[in-house]
C-alpha cells in the first residue's frame, strides 16, 4: 500500500537513528487509510474497500498515539525542510492536531452512538456497488464486513458512557432499520455466497444489532442528555484557532466582520441609489435609503427563473459565458478538458436540495466527473413557496454566483489543484482557502467588467459579500454571546439584508458547521489583501492570468504562505 503515494508526495524528512530518515507524509497517509477505509475510498482509493473501520477502545488508541508522535516529529528541530514540503509539513501538522482534538477531547467513541451507527449501517452498499470488483470479490468482502459489524456492535457496548439525546434517538431508528436489511435484504441479494451459512450470519448480526438496540435503550437512554449546539466562547476559541492555525480570536473576527457589513451596506445603499435614477429617472424616490435599497433588491429578486428545467438551461448559458470570459480578458488558463455536469439537486438530499452544491470528483477517482446540484423545489409545492424560492435564486445573483461556483471557482480551482504532486494537500486542504479563492473570485471577474452592463449583478456580489460577513459575524455572536435563533434572523434579514431562503438555512449552518462559515469571509479577505500586495510588489510587471494560476496550482494552502512563494518565484 505505501507504494500508492510513490512519486506523488515530496518527501517530509525526519532524521533518526543510524542516518535513516522517515518519510512522514506516507507514513500519514497510509496510516490514515487504514484507520478511514471509508473515507479514503470516498476519496476515490480504491484499495481501500478491502478494509473497513475499527472503532474498538485498542485501535483508536493506536491511531491516538500514532498522531501525537507525528505532532512531535514536525515539531522535532531536526525535522528537514525545503519551501515546499514545509507547507505540507504545516497541513500535516494541523491535521494530526485535529485528529488529536477530535479523539481526545471531543471523543465520539465514548459519546455518539451514530459513530458506530453509520459505519453498522453502511457497511454492505460500498462493496455491492463497487463496479470494478466481480461477484466472487464482493461476496468475500460481505463476509468480512459482517465480521466489522459485530465488532462495532462490540466497541459500541464496550466503549460508551453518555449519549446525546438526538443522537440517540437518530441512531435508535437507524439501528432498528439496519437490522431488518442484515436480516433479510443482504441475504437476498447475494446469489452465491462465499462463507458458509451466509444468511445464518446475517441473522446473527441482525441479533447483535438488536442487542445493541436494548443496550441503548436501557443504559444509555436513562442517562441521555438534552445537547446544546453552543460552543461557548472558550470552545469557540480553540477551534478557531485550530481551524485556521493562527492566534486569530472570536472578538478580532466580530470586530474584522462587522467592519465588512457596515461598509458593504454603505456601498449597498449607494449602488442602489444609483440604480434607481438610472432606471427609473422620472420616477420621485423614497427619502428613506433603507427603502430605496429595499426597491432595488425587488428588482433584482423579479427576474428569477420560473421553473427547474429553465433554471438549468440558465445555468449552462453562464457557465459557457463565463468560460468565454475567462478567455478573452486572459484572467486565468482555462481546463483543456472540461469534465463538468450540471443537474437539479434531487429531493433526496434533504435540506441541501434548496441550497445546492458543487460536488467534486475525488482526487484519487480515475473519472475526475465534477457535478453542479442546482437549487431545486419540486413543482408540487405551493405556488408561493417556489416563487420565494426562485426569487432568492434570481438571475442576477446567478451571473455573479457562477464565478463562485465553477470558473475560476470551485469547480476550475479543484480541477487544477488535483495535478498537484502534493496528496496531502489534496487530502487535508487548508478550509479557509477553498472558501476564500471562490468568494475572492467573484471580485477578480466583477473588477474585469463581468456583467457591466447589468447593475444588478454587482448589487447581487455586495448582498454575497455582506452575507459572508454575516455568517461570520453571527457565528461568533451565537457561540460566544448566546444569540438565539431569533436574534440571528432579526440581525441577518434586517441589517444584513439576507435573502430569505438563506436567512431560513443560516441557523443550522452556523450551529453544525460553525469555523466552516467564517471562511468565505476570511479567505476572502486575505486573498483580496494578496492581490494588492502583489501588485504593490511587482508594479507594471504584474499578470493577473500569472496570480492566479499560480494559486490554482499550489493547492489550498494557508494563504500567508502565498507572499513568500510568490517572491520565490520571482526572476531577480
Amino acid at each position: 500500500m505505501k507504494k500508492r503515494f510513490i512519486g506523488l508526495a515530496l518527501t517530509l524528512s525526519a532524521a533518526v537513528a543510524f542516518g535513516q530518515t522517515r518519510d512522514l507524509s506516507r507514513e500519514y497517509l497510509d496510516a490514515w487509510q487504514r484507520f478511514y477505509p471509508s473515507q479514503a475510498l470516498e476519496q476515490g482509493m480504491h484499495t481501500a474497500i478491502f478494509e473497513y473501520e475499527d472503532r474498538s477502545p485498542e485501535r483508536i488508541g493506536e491511531w491516538l498515539a500514532f498522531n501525537r508522535e507525528i505532532i512531535k516529529s514536525l515539531s522535532d528541530p531536526a525535522f528537514a525542510y525545503t519551501r515546499e514540503n514545509r507547507i505540507d509539513a504545516r497541513l500535516l501538522l494541523v491535521q494530526a492536531r485535529s485528529e488529536a482534538d477530535r479523539w481526545e477531547k471531543i471523543a465520539p467513541h465514548l459519546h455518539s452512538l451514530q459513530l458506530y451507527t453509520s459505519l453498522i449501517a453502511g457497511a454492505a452498499t460500498p462493496v455491492l456497488e463497487a463496479r470494478y470488483l466481480n461477484t466472487a470479490e464482493k461476496a468475500q468482502l460481505l463476509c468480512k464486513r459482517l465480521r466489522s459489524v459485530q465488532n462495532l456492535c462490540d466497541a459500541a457496548t464496550q466503549s460508551l458512557t453518555a449519549v446525546d439525546r438526538n443522537d440517540l434517538d437518530q441512531s435508535l431508528r437507524q439501528l432498528e432499520k439496519a437490522a431488518g436489511y442484515y436480516e433479510t435484504e443482504l441475504p437476498a441479494a447475494v446469489a452465491n455466497p462465499a462463507c458458509d451459512g451466509f444468511t445464518g450470519q446475517c441473522r446473527a448480526v441482525a441479533a447483535q444489532i438488536r442487542d445493541l438496540v436494548h443496550y441503548a435503550e436501557n443504559r444509555l437512554a436513562p442517562r441521555a442528555r438534552e445537547a446544546s449546539p453552543i460552543l461557548g466562547r472558550e470552545e469557540y476559541a480553540r477551534q478557531l484557532a485550530l481551524y485556521t492555525d493562527s492566534d486569530l480570536t472570536p472578538e478580532t473576527l466580530a470586530d474584522m466582520a462587522l467592519e465588512e457589513i457596515r461598509t458593504t451596506r454603505e456601498l449597498i445603499n449607494r449602488v442602489s441609489q444609483e440604480y434607481l435614477h438610472r432606471q427609473y429617472p422620472d420616477r420621485p424616490l423614497p427619502d428613506d435609503i433603507d427603502a430605496s435599497v429595499q426597491l432595488a433588491l425587488a428588482d433584482m429578486e423579479k427576474d428569477a427563473p420560473v421553473s427547474g428545467e429553465d433554471y438549468r438551461i440558465f445555468w449552462q448559458e453562464l457557465a459557457d459565458a463565463a468560460v468565454r470570459f475567462i478567455e478573452e480578458h486572459d484572467i486565468a488558463t482555462l481546463p483543456e478538458y472540461q469534465t463538468l455536469r450540471i443537474v437539479p439537486a434531487p429531493e433526496s438530499a434533504g435540506p441541501a436540495a434548496r441550497i445546492g452544491w458543487v460536488d467534486s470528483a475525488p482526487p484519487f477517482a480515475p473519472n475526475p466527473v465534477t457535478t453542479l446540484y442546482l437549487p431545486s423545489i419540486p413543482d408540487t409545492f405551493p405556488e408561493q413557496d417556489r416563487r420565494d424560492f426562485w426569487s432568492s435564486f434570481n438571475k442576477p445573483f446567478n451571473r455573479m454566483i457562477v464565478i463562485h461556483e465553477l470558473f475560476p471557482g470551485h469547480y476550475m480551482q479543484i480541477k487544477t489543484s488535483r495535478e498537484t504532486p502534493h496528496p496531502i494537500r489534496m487530502l487535508f486542504p487548508y478550509g479557509v482557502y477553498i472558501e476564500g479563492w471562490a468568494t475572492f473570485c467573484e471580485r477578480v471577474l466583477l473588477d474585469a467588467g463581468w456583467e457591466r452592463d447589468r447593475p444588478l449583478t454587482f448589487l447581487a456580489h455586495l448582498r454575497k459579500r455582506l452575507e459572508n460577513a454575516n455568517r461570520a459575524y453571527t457565528s461568533v455572536q451565537v457561540h460566544c454571546h448566546g444569540w438565539d435563533q431569533d436574534q440571528l434572523m432579526d440581525f441577518s434579514v434586517n441589517t444584513s439584508l439576507l435573502a430569505p431562503q438563506f436567512a431560513k438555512s443560516l441557523w443550522g449552518r452556523v450551529t453544525g458547521s460553525p469555523m466552516q462559515v467564517t471562511s468565505y469571509f476570511l479567505g476572502g479577505r486575505q486573498f483580496t489583501d494578496l492581490l494588492a500586495t502583489e501588485k504593490a510588489r511587482l508594479g507594471d510587471r504584474f499578470v493577473l492570468r500569472d496570480f492566479m494560476d499560480a494559486i490554482m496550482r499550489e493547492g489550498p494552502v494557508p494563504i500567508d504562505e502565498f507572499p513568500a512563494i510568490f517572491e520565490a518565484a520571482t526572476p531577480k
